[in-house]
């Protein structure tokens, strides 16, 4: 998922330097985040709270216990400011930001992370006020998925008997239309559809105009959307100051362009006053956030759409539409939450559903959806704060359980960009590549030694989990007939895992930050589940020749593997390294495919061992160091099928996201004694939390059947015509 060990190193040295760096984006030190508020109730706080949630470039962040300790930010750090200011019978409070700081905050009651919503609640000045962060990432449309909207939505109700006059105020920083805060921005304002909007975006719009990791959008337009209330453009302090000591907003700034952090220009909103009432009905007010980018990924080329738009629309259509679906989304999203959220619970208990509500968001935010020329879906990853790789197969391997859970049609979306790639002329490999490109440039893989050579490549592991994962697909669908559609290319996968994956050479895994690894007992597991996940395939498209060849060779190959990696109470890390472990996270699917390879006791002496060894907030991931990988935990946990071996596993990782001091979005690599991140964080491989659903066929099924999507044949893949990558 990252390079060498030396470009690891380069890698963790500059996220070091951006986690101390600007807290005002103009390279500033920023103050050290305030302590951890530790709930006595069992309750999660996470280190990071989801308030936009849309894509990897519309995803905003709070870092702070209450939402008014600090600024919000995007997922990499960088400040992105929403703030939200609410006049009660004339008097200012804060509820969303740290600014203005003479403003008092109210106290905040409530901190609850769904899978669609977060929600917080205020009380104060004879009021309770709850505000709700609702993203609409509902699998079983893939317009929804698509659409880059959140949706702020207040809920005001008297608490002290009586009637009070309330307005609510917001405003947004321009900076999230820009990447650096010194680019230039032009903004507006206009009225449609029965909305005021305001809208910012760059001066330059150089669309798609780089590649990269620790970057932030600087092309396309930020949106922000209101019923009843009066928008503006201008210095965000003067905004604020004018509904602090008045009822209105200030003229639109013409003082354009300019830079985003010269004299802050900002959004604002001033929503139609109200009254909380004294008869128990809440005042209810609503605005949207919404970021329309023109294009999204250039693949192999070819500028791609976002799948929103792959009709045609317009900004001013997005805003329409979603103004008009909210009353069914304030109705949809909640259900949806709350029979997710006891599906979770009933698997895995309170804790294991808190933590997977956070997962299912981020996981989410770190994809992108958008339409090939036939205007089908194509799901890109973006490998966050690893490298910034795009469409990676041991990035997709960990976050598939959450999108296999979810929409099959969402898995073959996040799975045709690979297989075509694969198929086509540039990819001269017998084994599967790893990554497409670098975010959001699809042009194929940078990793390793890309396209020019076998350096530094992860053969095994990508080869096994692009065929693990077409074989979890075809059970959930009951056929293989996504698989047939590249039969000899994963034929041709098959052929080189039987020669090569039972006993690897020298070489990557998808923990790559751990360096090479010879004879790799768990790089060898998933190579034969990956055969028998093949042989599998094979007998549903009724090639029983080739089911029985390889469904007796993963037979021989995994019987093998419990002599050669035995270690007495447990298998060993490397077939010639007695006294050494390991997480064998890779068995899970031999239980989930029906293969029934490895015995049952293999689990069953593991995780005994896991308890043994584990550490306060986790199980290491080997014998090695003390780091671990939240993800694998996740999946190890699962492992005996036992609801006590699961909690003690999942227990110590919950305990990490309520006590790490590092305040970013949850980290899936992270010291197991310290709760303090190793690296990396906003990532989709936290998907893999939902892998215990897989397990109850009844509960996977009623989920994957809600897909409304009727996908269409995709359009034949760029990459045929795209000469290869240049050198370098």
């Amino acid at each position: 998922m990252v390079w060498d060990r030396f470009v690891v190193g380069l890698m963790l040295a500059a996220i070091a330097v951006a986690e101390v760096g600007a807290a005002d984006g103009q390279g500033q030190p920023k103050n050290e985040p305030p302590p951890r508020v530790i709930r006595t109730d069992g309750g999660l706080t996470p280190p990071a709270s989801p308030l936009v949630a849309c894509d990897p470039y519309f995803s905003i962040w709070s870092t702070a216990d209450r939402l008014t300790d600090g600024p919000t930010r995007h997922w990499t750090g960088k400040i992105h400011p929403l703030t939200c200011l609410v006049r009660i019978d004339g008097k200012a409070y804060r509820m969303l930001g740290d600014q203005p700081s003479d403003v008092p905050a109210l106290e905040q009651t409530r901190l609850e992370v769904l899978p669609t919503r977060t929600i917080y609640g205020f009380r104060g000045a004879g009021v309770d006020i709850e505000l709700v962060f609702l993203t609409a990432t509902l699998p079983e449309s893939l317009n929804f998925v698509s659409r880059p909207v959140t949706y702020l939505i207040w809920n005001i109700s008297a608490s002290d008997g009586k009637p009070h006059r309330v307005r609510l105020y917001f405003d947004a920083g321009a900076e999230i239309a820009v990447d650096q805060p010194r680019q230039q921005v032009e903004w507006a304002t206009e009225k449609a559809h029965g909305l005021a909007i305001a809208r910012v975006g760059s001066r330059e719009q150089a669309v798609l105009g780089k590649r990269g990791d620790d970057l932030r959008i600087d092309w396309g337009y930020f949106y922000l959307a209101a019923p009843q209330s009066q928008v503006s453009a201008a210095d965000r302090a003067v905004c604020r100051a004018e509904f602090v000591g008045g009822e209105k907003l200030p003229e639109l700034d013409q003082r354009m362009p300019r830079a985003a952090d010269d004299a802050g220009p900002a959004l604002a909103a001033m929503l139609a006053e109200g009254r909380a009432a004294a008869d128990g009905k809440p005042l209810g007010r609503w605005l949207m956030l919404a970021y329309d980018d023109l294009y999204s990924i250039q693949y192999f080329g070819e500028n791609l759409r976002p799948y929103w738009r792959r009709k045609g629309a317009s900004a001013h259509d997005l805003l329409k539409i979603s103004a008009e679906d909210l009353d069914y989304l304030k109705r949809r999203c909640p259900e949806f939450d709350a029979e997710l959220m006891g599906d979770l619970t009933r698997f895995g208990g309170e804790r294991y559903a808190r933590l997977a509500a956070l997962a299912y968001r981020q996981c989410f935010a770190a994809h992108k959806l958008a339409a090939d020329a036939y205007g089908q879906p194509l799901f890109f990853s973006k490998e966050n704060f690893s490298n910034g790789c795009i469409g990676t197969v041991d990035v997709i391997y960990p976050a598939s359980p959450l999108i296999l859970l979810t929409s099959p049609s969402l898995t073959k979306a996040m799975l045709v960009p690979v297989l075509d790639y694969a198929s086509s002329p540039r990819w001269r490999f017998p084994f599967a590549p790893h990554d497409l490109g670098q975010y959001p440039w699809a042009n194929g893989q940078r990793y390793g030694g890309g396209e020019r050579s076998e350096e530094n490549q992860m053969p095994v592991e990508e080869t096994g989990n692009m065929l693990i994962m077409l074989a979890a697909l075809a059970q959930l669908e009951g056929n293989a007939d996504f698989a047939g559609r590249y039969w000899p290319l994963l034929a041709r996968w098959a052929a080189y895992l039987e020669e090569k994956g039972y006993d690897p050479e020298n070489q990557l895994c998808t923990d790559d930050f751990a360096g090479h690894l010879a004879r790799n007992v768990n790089l060898s597991a998933k190579a034969i589940v990956a055969l028998g996940a093949f042989g599998k395939l094979a007998r549903m498209r009724g090639d029983l020749k080739s089911a029985e060849h390889y469904d007796q060779l993963a037979r021989q190959m995994a019987a093998r593997w419990v002599k050669e990696a035995d270690d007495g109470d447990h298998f060993r890390l490397a077939f010639d390294k007695p006294g050494t472990w390991s997480q064998k996270y890779n068995l899970v699917w031999d239980r989930l495919l029906g293969l029934n390879l490895f015995p049952a006791e293999v689990a069953q002496r593991e995780m005994a061992y896991y308890r043994k060894v584990q550490n306060r907030f986790g199980l290491p991931l080997d014998n090695r160091t003390t780091y671990t990988k939240l993800d694998w935990i996740l999946w190890t946990a699962t492992l005996t099928g036992k609801r006590e071996d699961f909690e003690a596993l999942v227990d110590p990782v919950y305990d990490m996201l309520n006590h790490t001091p590092d305040r970013v979005p949850m980290t899936d690599w992270y010291w197991t004694e310290n709760a303090r991140k190793r690296g990396f964080q906003a990532r989709s491989v936290v998907g893999g939390v939902f892998l215990g659903l897989l397990y109850d066929k009844a509960v996977w099924t009623k989920w994957s059947r809600r897909d409304q999507s009727r996908l269409q044949p995709w359009a034949p893949s760029p990459a045929n015509t795209q000469p290869a990558q240049p050198a370098g």
